[in-house]
């Protein structure tokens, strides 16, 4: 019977399943409280997940192995050679490829019956209610701030059928992975809170490292992305007990699990909309010039350095990645050092015109502003040393 944590089955059971297919799932079917009806709604299910990188990768073969029957998967990158560690479903011959394709390939050697739709795109605030429409549930493996709120918020708009009745809000499972841990959940609004009751407000741009800034170690995107699935699984079939009000979080280094309990925020605006959420979160303040020319694009800069123009080159990056890739000439002060000492640094920088480096900006411009108030004004490579080996040099080493 349903109850707050055990809702009725997301998916009605599908056709009766081919011979092939009982004697494949005859495992799973043992299970108590399973059988062939539980295995019937998954193969009638749909699924979307986001992101084909390090959480994808995990889910989306077992997805397929546990025999969802439609895998949709949104993921506008390329596989490189730095994803390898931790994005096993892409091999060595997958290189340059796009993620949704190779992905793709992988689930159909899994079980060729399986309808894998491919969006080979970013997922923004226009085409995420047309693509979610053709699925019942997502699986969020997103790895930035802006895509986790879309894809909360476009689930909380999406209209759904349960039962035949149609009922607001698409489940979420989402997942986080960062350094040595990781936590997962579940936002379903008629249920239960959502993501935005845990994360009313985003995080400071450039306070959290991404993935590719901070790393993260590869068997914990296995550890995230197995709870996921699981919980895919559980949503679906109505079995167990939903992640509802709670986030499990995981320390890999520990090897331990605890759980946060969290609850809907009666005061909260209702989500009316889709909006910027680059905006939202502040990515696009960072990332768009402003007019006090706070920026220098990858061209001009390489203009500068050519015409030897005097200038002081402040990476504040980690020591390891500048051993993967830097510009001839830099000066390595990591951030959390200027955040720690910004005056200290300023003093010590001279007069020469400063321009800051990171990876992709964020962490630059973050130091651009602490030293700007230290009385070191500069200018962030727009960018950041990604957009450097695209446009100026492509054979600095990218990650």
């Amino acid at each position: 019977m349903p109850s707050p944590t055990r809702p009725a089955p997301l998916v009605a059971p599908g056709p009766a399943l081919p011979s092939q297919y009982r004697a494949r799932y005859a495992r799973t079917e043992q299970l108590p409280g399973f059988g062939e009806t539980a295995q019937r709604r998954l193969r009638a299910a749909r699924v979307l997940v986001v992101g084909a990188g390090g959480l994808g990768s995990a889910v989306l073969p077992l997805l397929a192995g546990a025999g969802f029957g439609t895998i949709g998967i949104v993921d506008d990158d390329s596989v490189e050679l730095s994803n390898l560690p931790r994005q096993t479903i892409h091999r060595e011959r997958d290189l340059g490829r796009q993620k949704t394709a190779s992905a793709a390939d992988a689930i159909r050697a899994i079980d060729s019956g399986i309808d894998v739709r491919v969006f080979p795109e970013r997922l923004t605030s226009a085409n995420a209610p047309g693509i979610l429409a053709g699925f019942d549930l997502v699986l969020d493996g997103s790895d930035n701030f802006p895509t986790r709120y879309l894809v909360n918020d476009a689930a909380l708009l999406a209209g759904l059928t349960v039962a035949g009745m149609p009922v607001a809000g698409m489940p979420v499972v989402w997942g986080a992975v960062h350094r040595f841990g990781g936590q997962v959940g579940l936002s379903w609004a008629p249920h239960g809170p959502h993501y935005r009751d845990l994360f009313p407000v985003p995080p400071e741009p450039g306070s959290v490292p991404s993935c590719a800034e901070a790393g993260v170690l590869p068997s914990v995107c296995g550890v995230i992305g197995s709870l996921m699935a699981s919980e895919a699984i559980k949503v679906v079939t109505g079995e167990g007990d939903l992640l509802l009000g709670r986030v499990l979080v995981h320390d890999g280094l520990r090897g331990t699990f605890r759980e946060l309990p969290y609850a809907a925020d009666p005061t909260a605006e209702p989500v009316t909309e889709l909006i910027d959420y680059e905006l939202f979160c502040g990515v696009a303040a960072i990332e768009v010039p402003s007019p006090a020319a706070t920026t220098v694009s990858p061209a001009d800069l390489a203009a500068r350095l050519a015409a030897g123009q005097p200038h002081i080159l402040l990476d504040v990056r980690e020591p390891w990645e500048a051993d993967i890739a830097e510009l001839p000439g830099s000066l390595l002060v990591p951030l959390d050092v200027v955040v720690r000492d910004a005056p200290g640094v300023a003093e010590r920088l001279g007069d020469d015109p400063l321009v800051i480096v990171c990876h992709h900006g964020i962490r630059a411009e973050t130091a651009r502003k602490l030293l700007d108030a230290a009385g070191a004004p500069g200018v962030v490579l727009e960018g950041g040393l990604d957009a450097w080996s695209r446009e100026v040099d492509p054979t600095l080493a990218r990650y």
